[in-house]
């Protein structure tokens, strides 16, 4: 039987994350390929090349990544990365983190719920029981009475609190490692320490330069809880061991003993920036952590590892007072991008009115015009339009004083932008059209493919197929020059204008090729806003089951910002009420808060036809004509035949539209002008149920109806459906079939889907506020949804209805 191979890396707890940390530790075991790739600088790819290769080289083997729970984002990124090629390798690749320091919204969670299901499988280590408690502490010879209350069974806390010289159990963690340090020798201590500010290991060479250490001393170290590796290297067992030790250091003592540990890692070749920048910080050496700090946030964001160049960066300017005003200007420039990749709005916007300022006072004004262009783009992300339009004038206002360069190039597209998000297509188009004739002629492709992807997402917003040529000119322009952001971005734009325009098949293929772009590059910010628009598209197709799925996992991703969040709000707000779903206002409340006040057609428009549709359902009919009236003006006078006939078509059935208009998609169109049965036909042919149901039901005789009660039945549009049987009953028709929501016909217990939905998280464990928290509902509307649970499954308690579910999950899912 061939031996298998076993290799190990961690992840440590720095101040900021080192990028790929697990991975160097591998790589010093392998040597080769892999770590010429990690000690070179190499890029991100090139990197996961190689440690691809590593795992195809033939020979089972047994790798792991150790607390993952501290790792960056690069390391994220590389998880997944191997995760969905694992099935090419004889490896089996073990992830361990602390789950309890990995909260809901943890990054690790989200990669760890993308890997593939079928090769993933999942071990949880459950706390340690009362007995098991009871038991460890007669061995100890201690007493057992509250131990378990106590440390909630976290074997951590019980060891470290039984290993404790104390004749009662120690209040917290924190105290049980410093009772166990006191015992030690000033030799052993002098160890200690100085490894308690070291996070990870502790390499042999380095305890031996800065304190010398004899055999006894580490003897006395490892009695407290600390380890050595076969080559030397010491660590604390746990982290909270270590980093109850450092905390309990003074001040002036942290700062020493970073110090020595810095002027011994600094002599040494190979030692990453990040290491050296977390070690300069904790010595509080401004000159070193300026050196440092700047390099591993370069190298921590070519990998992809963002939020750690951002922290990089910021620890950088709280030294940066030696510095000279542009580098400190460029400092927060850098700050800010890596934020606005992170979706840290707010701070990217102080981090560039830092630089502004100081571009003003030295008179560097391309720099100051391109600032403000910047100020402009992330105001827009935070809703801010008023300030987001008084910056882009001020940008190209200025910059138009400049030779023209790249600069206003982009300060003409970020205008074209912003009248694209309030669909004005003439100024739209003709600032895209200067940004491009300008791009051309910087022979910049990358601005140039940014331009033409307004242009034509305008041009088609408006009706004017022609935009789909540049859609694709943008597509490919990005392509040939790998400017991945800028794939990302056509991709989703040809995905919104196809699942716009209903071309269903159409907006499939984007969607489908955008995802594996965004998936094979890791891409994950990019992603998520075409699955917010697949969601829309399949809500619209009739696949709502399909619809929510993608939008709760855009809501639940720790990436998303309010520019993704609001329109997938949208959509799972508009599955909700179309199935009569509970609480289905407050994903709207949330995108109408996220929206604020701008009056944009694109933040509203949508949003009232939603609420419309909801008033109408309830039989309010000037409910519909509050919401609509206001988003209908702003509509009236845009090129936009979708928004302003789905407007117009809510007008026009509560008799409050004026006069047709003229330039509506077709459906409405022919609806207003009485023809229903072509609207009905037009709907069924582009592929939308809902809507071809809602015209047999509002106009059609006894056949239609019928015909439209099954469509909806099928859907499960409870609302819609009532609403039908009610007209259909009091017209006299006989016979109107009862029917019942597809999901609960299909539950042996009745139960519906969110009903189902809320026991499978109870089985999980969790509170009523946690369930609210993960399917995006009120606490109350849990409530109810539990009470309902009881009574259908004939059980007292919850922890009666989740033993049902175990014993008989085939059921109760």
């Amino acid at each position: 039987m061939s031996r298998t191979r076993g290799r190990r890396g961690a992840c440590d707890a720095l101040f900021t994350p080192r990028p790929f940390a697990p991975l160097h530790d591998i790589a010093r075991q392998t040597q080769g390929a892999l770590l010429a790739a990690v000690n070179s600088g190499a890029n991100r790819d090139a990197i996961f090349t190689a440690a691809l290769d590593e795992l195809e080289r033939g020979a089972r083997a047994l790798v792991v990544f150790e607390d993952m729970h501290w790792a960056d984002e690069a390391t994220l990124d590389l998880l997944k990365y191997l995760g969905r090629r694992i099935h090419r390798t004889r490896v089996m690749l073990a992830i361990t983190y602390r789950d309890d320091e990995v909260g809901p919204r943890h990054p690790l969670r989200f990669v760890i719920g993308d890997l593939p299901r079928a090769s993933t499988r999942r071990m949880a280590l459950s706390p340690l029981s009362e007995p098991a408690v009871a038991q460890l502490a007669r061995q100890a010879g201690r007493p057992s009475k509250g131990l378990h209350g106590i440390t909630g069974g976290n074997p951590l806390f019980v060891t470290e609190v039984l290993a404790a010289a104390a004749d009662t159990v120690p209040v917290t963690v924190r105290d049980a490692v410093l009772a166990r340090a006191v015992r030690l020798s000033p030799a052993a201590r002098e160890i200690a320490e100085l490894v308690c500010v070291i996070p990870g290991k502790t390499e042999v060479w380095l305890p031996e330069q800065a304190a010398r250490p004899d055999e006894a001393g580490i003897e006395g170290c490892l009695s407290i809880g600390m380890v050595r590796d076969e080559d030397g290297a010491l660590a604390f067992r746990h982290e909270l061991a270590r980093r109850a030790l450092e905390d309990s250091l003074s001040q002036a003592r942290v700062q020493s003993l970073h110090a020595r540990v810095l002027s011994i890692l600094a002599q040494r070749h190979g030692i990453p920036p990040a290491r050296l920048a977390h070690h300069a910080d904790g010595a509080r050496n401004a000159q070193d952590v300026l050196r440092f700090a700047p390099v591993a946030a370069s190298q921590a964001a070519s990998v992809g590892a963002h939020r750690e160049a951002a922290s990089h960066y910021q620890v950088a300017l709280q030294y940066a007072q030696s510095l000279s005003p542009d580098e400190r200007a460029r400092l927060q420039e850098q700050l800010s991008y890596e934020c606005y990749l992170t979706g840290q709005h707010e701070r990217a916007i102080e981090a560039r009115r830092c630089a502004l300022a100081i571009w003003r006072a030295m008179g560097a004004r391309m720099k100051e015009g391109d600032t403000l262009r910047w100020l402009s783009r992330l105001s827009w992300y935070l809703g801010r339009r008023a300030e987001a339009n008084q910056y882009a004038v001020e940008a190209v206002t200025a910059l138009e004083l400049l030779p023209p360069g790249p600069e206003l190039a982009m300060a003409y597209s970020n205008r074209a932008d912003l009248d694209l998000e309030s669909h004005e297509a003439d100024s739209t188009i003709d600032w895209a059209q200067r940004a491009i004739t300008l791009a051309q002629a910087c022979a910049h492709d990358e601005i140039l493919g940014h331009a033409l992807n307004t242009l034509g997402t305008m041009r088609l917003i408006g009706g004017d197929t022609s935009g789909w040529a540049d859609l694709e000119r943008s597509l490919q322009l990005a392509l040939a020059g790998g400017f991945q952001e800028e794939v990302a971005r056509a991709y989703t734009s040809l995905t919104a204008m196809a699942v716009s325009r209903r071309q269903y098949d159409q907006a499939s293929r984007h969607v489908n090729a955008g995802l594996a772009y965004c998936e094979e590059n890791d891409l994950d910010f990019l992603r998520l806003y075409l699955l917010a628009y697949r969601a829309r598209m399949r809500f619209e197709q009739g696949d709502w089951q399909g619809a929510s799925e993608d939008a709760e996992a855009v809501l639940r991703h720790p990436r998303t910002t309010p520019i993704t969040r609001i329109p997938t709000l949208r959509t799972l707000g508009h599955v909700r009420i179309r199935r009569g779903d509970p609480d289905a206002s407050a994903p709207l409340e949330e995108a109408r808060s996220l929206a604020g006040p701008i009056r944009e057609l694109q933040r509203i428009g949508t949003l009232a036809a939603i609420c419309a549709e909801a008033a109408w359902l309830a039989g309010d009919r000037e409910g519909v004509l509050r919401e609509v009236q206001p988003a209908y003006e702003l509509a009236r006078p845009q090129r936009d035949p979708r928004m302003k006939g789905e407007l117009a078509g809510w007008l026009w059935r509560v008799g409050a539209l004026g006069q047709q208009p003229a330039d509506i998609a077709e459906p409405y169109a022919l609806e207003i002008s009485g023809d229903w049965r072509g609207a009905a036909r037009t709907w069924k042919a582009l592929g939308c149920p809902y809507e071809h149901a809602c015209m047999l039901a509002w106009y059609g005789a006894e056949p239609e109806q019928r015909e439209a009660l099954a469509i909806l039945d099928q859907l499960g549009a409870a609302p819609a459906a009532r609403m039908l049987r009610k007209q259909m009953r009091t017209q006299g028709v006989r016979g109107v079939p009862r029917g019942s929501q597809i999901s609960t016909r299909s539950n042996p217990y009745g139960l519906t889907r969110r009903e189902a939905q809320v026991l499978a998280l109870l089985s999980e464990g969790l509170r009523n506020s946690a369930i609210a928290k993960r399917l995006f509902l009120s606490t109350k509307t849990v409530e109810h949804h539990v009470s309902a649970i009881l009574t259908k499954l004939g059980v007292p308690s919850r922890a009666k209805a989740v033993a049902m579910a175990r014993k008989q999950p085939d059921k109760t899912a």
